[in-house]
């Protein structure tokens, strides 16, 4: 099966359990249970492959010049991950199925986990790292989802926010890590990223890669210093602990860190970075575990404890070390999951975690007690079962590990790990279930039915076969271990076996379960001794920062935005200003290349309007309407400058703006006092104006410099031209830019003036509908109202030019192409004739003329222009890309096609309902706010004709 579809079903799937839901329980389960059954074979369908040591991979080009690819590869590493999470994703599902309650909404349950497996699916196989980055921030939001399920617990909101926290930061450093990774190599493909090695360790760039990449990892591994967010993730219903905190989610950071080996392993930076940790956190939470009440929470950070193992056989940098990670992987899920869901079927039948109101329930639970004793035997060491063999291999590893040159460093201290290891194992069971029974549980304990605990038989079980036959699991182990150290390193040649002699590992083992024994004799001065000391609290000091941290976000949020637009104004100059002096001092600026060009009178003429216009709009702003007026006239002059300087395009397109604009400013205006009070003092207005000047020289500095100078390199502008004809079919440069070049920052323009226009339209509702609606009925105006309300001539004029007008908009919009015109231009006429229809005949008659609302033209206008993008994806062609060809219909002569012209029909559309909505929305104000409004233009109503009758059939009275 492909690649692709392994990651897609997932996803795919997790459409169907809310449809199911309402089809019962067994239903929802088994939909769920399918779509990750056909992903899991579709996975085995290429282990042949992986166990010839073939790397499987599949690729859709997408972005190829950026290295944004959808780029997936399976080697033995992958395959094992991938096995875990849909294997043991099987077994979550049917346990699920039985341990919710009928209150739970297990089609939302589901849905959420089928997100997170195909999350988790996509990290372990994706080769691009941009991909990956993508998939890992989906695994922190679907488990957020997960952990948070049970929304009506406190303590399972809290921890869902803390686990989203903790792991989304963590994700925006490893982000900026992979990042400097992809531009050490050149290449964002882990393939060729992890066949680097020596280029990314000799780069500077190196530590600071491998610190924020390793933050990712330890953030997502409940790695010290983080290792409090999972605790508390234990909120969450117990099929998710056992799925998220046994197989997947917690083994993501391990993954990461086991695909990067041969990229970035074997310095001493990663050795001391990688293995402290481990080393810290494997002790750690081992003695946290010990004197936990709380099953899960005991077990939670029993798997902090193991996955510190784990990072701290990754980081010894060798290949031994690897492959004894690689191990324990597998037998930490087998084991830890059984453990999780044997806490969850004591919780369901006695309804309480808490140890201490335990004891006796392998007398009343013997299935279950079996199941947990061999999962809990399996971490503290004990023979015969897989979690010995594997914390063998880690003491042999840690016996041949200096640190900070000390040959005992790491060995004791891996040894007081393994030895709180067992000790809470062993408390886990006799606390849980030995001791006589009791008769005051919440609720009378017993086995539950096989649908319960057959998932974590199956993987006691395994643990019972791996424990007693390692050579079934050896070669796997191996083939695993071969894609983690890469095509230049030797899988060790140790042989994964019960006995290997009286070896120093084996002392050290039979000393960790001893001194577990010893722990439990001593257990309760113990815990007397742990509960009066005094020690730090993650959950507080994790509170304490948040509350900081939201605190300084918001003094400096409320001190930057304060709701003045000229404070943000100047905060965005200043910023402009300082970054270009920067580069303009750390620059260099060639000599001149072109000569200043003499000015005749009329651009000088021109100039100086435009200076007078701009200088009178400064002047004279707190006149609303003269500062209307003087805009007009700036936006006139420039449209004359594009027309000087041979853009009649651009002149166009800023002339027709400009018309609608200040159609549009003048209706806002009508609902404005005449003036602009003075609010700001005489030494704020000095700032603002030398911000102003400051910016005003500065891009006249630009502009001057960069004028004199020609382009270094080849400029755009040559490409464009060169292929405007031959590759956009049009030779108007500007429109097959617009439509072809660049459409996509044309498609998302046209989206953005539809959602403007949008908010414009919601803005009207909220006024009339709010107390401004009385504002606008009692309004009176400043000015005495003309007389003749609907000017004949106006009406005339505007009834004989629409036809005209329609005609010229679509004469522009055809030859946009090839001359001056195009959908954009085409749309403001238009516009600008249906602007001019309710001006001449009011707002009442146009409005019940109008057959198709402004809604739809926008949203038809976007659709068109986004299918025709789509389309050139059929043709195996970027998106957007157009095409062209000529067609000769008799008697016309040869004319050209182009999908270009779609596109532009998308725009003209988008533009024309943008606009036509704006208008609308403050026509509505000014008609509330007047009510002489009439459905007759030219203020004649036909039931007052001489002779003509009333609606009710009589004819009106006189006067």
């Amino acid at each position: 099966m492909s690649l692709f579809f392994i990651v897609a079903l997932p996803f795919l799937g997790a459409l169907l359990p809310g449809v199911m839901n309402a089809a019962g329980r067994s239903s929802c389960a088994g939909v769920t249970f399918t779509v990750s059954l056909s992903a899991f074979v579709g996975l085995l369908t290429n282990l042949p492959a992986i166990l010839r040591g073939e790397v499987v991979k599949a690729r859709i080009a997408w972005m190829p010049e950026l290295g944004l690819d959808a780029t997936f590869m399976l080697d033995g590493l992958g395959f094992f991950f991938a096995f875990l999470i849909l294997g043991i994703g099987l077994l979550i599902i049917a346990y699920g199925r039985h341990y919710l309650s009928r209150d739970d909404n297990m089609g939302e349950f589901f849905t959420y986990l089928l997100l997170f497996q195909g999350a988790m699916v996509g990290i372990v196989l994706s080769d691009n790292i941009l991909l990956l980055l993508v998939f890992w921030e989906l695994t922190s939001l679907s488990s957020f989802l997960l952990i948070g399920y049970w929304k009506h617990l406190p303590e399972g909101r809290q921890g869902a926010r803390m686990a989203l926290t903790v792991t989304g930061m963590g994700g925006l450093a490893m982000i900026g890590g992979m990042l400097i990774l992809g531009q050490i190599v050149g290449s964002y493909d882990l393939s060729v990223i992890l066949q680097n090695r020596d280029l990314i360790q000799a780069d500077p760039l190196y530590l600071p890669a491998l610190i924020l990449i390793l933050l990712g990892c330890f953030t997502k591994s409940a790695q010290f210093p983080f290792h409090f967010w999972l605790p508390h993730a234990m909120a969450a219903p117990t099929p998710v602990s056992a799925y998220l905190h046994s197989a997947t989610m917690v083994k993501a950071g391990i993954f990461l860190m086991a695909r990067m080996w041969p990229a970035l392993a074997g310095t001493t930076e990663w050795f001391v970075i990688v293995t402290s940790a481990g080393l810290i956190t494997m002790v750690i939470g081992a003695v946290i575990a010990l004197f936990k009440h709380d099953l899960k929470a005991l077990l939670a950070f029993s798997t902090v404890s193991q996955l510190g193992l784990i990072t701290m056989l990754l980081g010894t940098g060798t290949a031994f070390g690897a492959m004894a990670a690689m191990f324990h992987i597998l037998n930490h899920a087998t084991f830890k999951a059984a453990l999780f869901m044997s806490a969850g079927i004591v919780d369901h039948e006695a309804h309480t975690r808490d140890i201490r109101r335990l004891g006796g329930l392998r007398h009343l639970m013997p299935v279950t007690f079996t199941i947990a004793t061999i999962g809990a035997l399996s971490i503290a060491g004990i023979p015969f079962l897989n979690g010995f063999l594997s914390k063998e291999m880690m003491l042999e590893e840690m016996t041949r590990t200096v640190m900070f040159d000390s040959p005992l460093l790491v060995p004791v201290l891996a040894t007081i790990g393994s030895l709180f290891s067992a000790a809470y194992c062993f408390r886990f069971v006799g606390h849980t279930f030995l001791g006589p029974v009791r008769d005051d549980y919440p609720s009378k304990p017993h086995d539950p039915n096989p649908g319960m605990w057959m998932p974590p038989a199956i993987l006691a079980v395994l643990v019972v076969v791996i424990g007693t036959a390692p050579f079934l699991a050896e070669p796997f182990v191996k083939l695993v271990t071969a894609s983690v150290l890469g095509i230049e390193a030797e899988v060790p040649k140790s042989y994964i076996k019960i006995w290997h002699g009286l070896v120093p590992a084996l002392y050290l083992s039979v000393i960790a379960l001893l001194g577990g024994l010893v722990l439990m004799l001593i257990f309760n001065p113990l815990l007397r001794l742990w509960d009066a000391m005094p020690r730090p609290e993650a959950k507080t000091i994790f509170d304490a920062i948040v509350a900081a941290s939201v605190s300084a976000a918001r003094a400096l949020t409320f001190t930057l935005h304060n709701g003045s637009f000229t404070r943000y104004a100047m905060i965005g100059a200043i910023a402009i200003l300082a970054a270009g002096y920067h580069a303009w001092i750390t620059g260099s600026v060639g000599t001149p290349t072109r000569a200043v060009q003499a000015a005749g009178p009329v651009p000088i003429a021109g100039w100086a309007m435009l200076v007078a216009a701009s200088l009178g709009l400064v002047l004279l702003h707190r006149n609303r309407f003269l500062s209307l007026i003087f805009i007009g006239i700036v936006g006139l002059m420039v449209s004359i400058g594009f027309v000087y300087l041979s853009a009649p395009d651009l002149a166009m397109t800023q002339f027709t703006v400009e018309v609608v604009t200040i159609i549009l400013l003048l209706l806002a205006l009508n609902f404005l006092p005449n003036r602009t009070p003075v609010e700001s003092t005489t030494l704020r207005r000095v700032r603002d104006a030398s911000v102003a000047v400051a910016s005003g020289l500065a891009t006249f500095a630009l502009a001057y410099h960069y004028l004199l100078r020609d382009a270094v390199g080849t400029p755009i502008s040559e490409f464009h031209l060169a292929n405007s004809y031959k590759g956009g079919g049009g030779t108007n440069v500007v429109n097959v830019i617009l439509v072809d070049f660049r459409g996509f920052d044309t498609y998302g323009e046209i989206i953005v003036l539809g959602i403007a226009a949008l908010l414009i339209f919601a803005l009207t509702e909220t006024l009339l509908r709010g107390p401004v609606r009385a504002r606008l009925l009692n309004r009176v105006p400043d000015q005495p109202r003309a007389g003749d309300m609907h000017p004949m001539m106006m009406v005339v004029v505007t009834r004989v030019l629409m036809p005209v007008v329609l005609m010229v908009g679509f004469y522009i919009f055809l030859r946009g192409h090839n001359e001056p015109g195009g959908g954009f231009i085409a749309g403001l006429i238009v516009s600008i004739a249906v602007v001019m229809q309710y001006m001449a005949s009011g707002f009442s008659w146009a409005t019940a003329r109008l057959r198709y609302p402004y809604h739809g033209i926008i949203g038809a206008g976007v659709l068109i222009a986004g299918f025709t993008g789509i389309g050139s994806w059929f043709v195996a062609k970027p998106f957007l890309t157009s095409d062209f060809t000529y067609v000769r219909i008799p008697p016309f002569e040869k004319f050209e096609l182009a999908t270009a012209a779609l596109f532009d029909l998308g725009v003209f559309l988008a533009v024309v309902g943008a606009v036509m909505l704006s208008l609308e929305s403050f026509s509505r104000l000014a008609r509330r706010a007047s009510s002489q409004d009439s459905e007759h233009p030219m203020d004649i109503d036909p039931s007052r004709e001489e002779g003509a009758l009333a609606p009710d059939g009589t004819k009106p009275e006189a006067g």
